[in-house]
């Protein structure tokens, strides 16, 4: 049979032989979504049954919708690993670069053994680099690293591994799925995933309060480059005014982005520090969102991408809007070559 990812497998296999024997700390990122819980979850399953001591570790909880992933499971949290002198073989997940788990988690893992991850932006920062920029999620590269190299997935990895990819690709809509995302998904299923419960557990089990920050969300967007891009913005101070959380911002920008003529969305969240956040979200790999992104010092996919600025925010708004512009005209460019 065909393997998924042939030289991805191999490297895995090389991985795995490395770490024989050693504990392990499987790392996500900050505001873990469904595709950084559900390849934290599936690859410390398939770890612990090969033998060996691991744990999961993010900087933030695992989100309200995303609990039904990891029963019976203890992630640990950024103060609790640094009290800890374990020596662990730290492997990252759906990290784009090595401080996307934040800072001081970075410092205690200066050296990780391993960065699994699909984000265009990475440029590796580990021994072992897994990585694919034309994979929808981490977890479809972790499922076919599995599947290639005869690993057991029990039904729990399975249902992880499924939410990922079903996370990831917009429920199987966003121009990254591919024919290999079905085929992994159709797998995952034959191993117990419940794409049913996978898809109540994630979008149908919103709390009063999201639904609150969305309609903040929805009365602030506003057209920008001629009705090309679409940003909305939560201000400071919203998520005590609404009860909700940051979790509750996930997917908020695909409503900037799924109206009529818009080819970028965009959130913006501003924070009392002066900081901002923003998701940036297209319609086209033309448009690299990914670079517009990198301007801020961001990443992510071509069209998926975010950024976090601590300082320098002054006149972001503006700012954010030229460098789309610019992203427009060179796709717009591309296109009459």
């Amino acid at each position: 049979m065909e393997k998924y990812y042939p030289q991805l497998s191999a490297d895995f296999a090389r991985l795995l032989a490395a770490i024989a024997g050693r504990k392990v700390a499987v790392v996500g990122h900050a505001r873990p979504d469904g595709d950084c819980i559900g390849s934290q979850v599936a690859l410390a399953r398939v770890l612990a049954a090969r033998g060996h001591d691991v744990i999961c570790v993010n900087a933030d909880p695992v989100p309200r919708r995303l609990l039904f992933l990891v029963p019976g499971m203890k992630f640990y949290r950024t103060d609790e690993v640094l009290q800890s002198t374990e020596d662990r073989a730290a492997i990252f997940v759906d990290c784009a670069d090595h401080a996307r788990p934040g800072e001081r988690l970075k410092l205690r893992y200066p050296a990780p053994v391993a960065a699994i991850d699909h984000h265009l932006s990475n440029g590796g920062f580990a021994t072992f680099n897994l990585i694919d920029s034309t994979s929808a999620a981490t977890c479809e590269i972790l499922a076919g690293m599995f599947f290639d190299n005869g690993l057991a997935v029990d039904a729990i990895t399975a249902q992880a591994l499924f939410a990922g990819i079903l996370t990831d690709t917009g429920q199987f809509r966003f121009q990254s799925t591919s024919r290999r995302c079905f085929l992994l998904a159709g797998e995952l299923v034959a191993r117990g995933a419940k794409p049913a419960q996978a898809g109540y557990e994630l979008y149908e089990r919103e709390s009063e309060a999201k639904l609150r920050l969305l309609q903040h969300f929805l009365s602030s967007l506003k057209l920008e480059c001629g009705g090309r891009v679409c940003i909305g913005v939560l201000p400071a101070g919203i998520f005590e005014q609404t009860g909700a959380t940051a979790e509750d911002t996930e997917g908020l920008v695909d409503y900037a982005r799924s109206i009529d003529g818009v080819e970028i969305g965009a959130l913006i969240e501003e924070r009392a520090d002066g900081g901002r956040k923003a998701s940036l979200r297209a319609k086209e790999p033309a448009l690299r969102v990914d670079l517009a992104a990198a301007v801020f010092n961001g990443g992510g996919h071509a069209c998926a991408a975010g950024l976090n600025l601590k300082t320098g925010a002054e006149n972001f708004y503006a700012r954010l809007v030229a460098v789309l512009a610019q992203r427009i005209a060179a796709a717009d460019a591309e296109r009459t070559r």
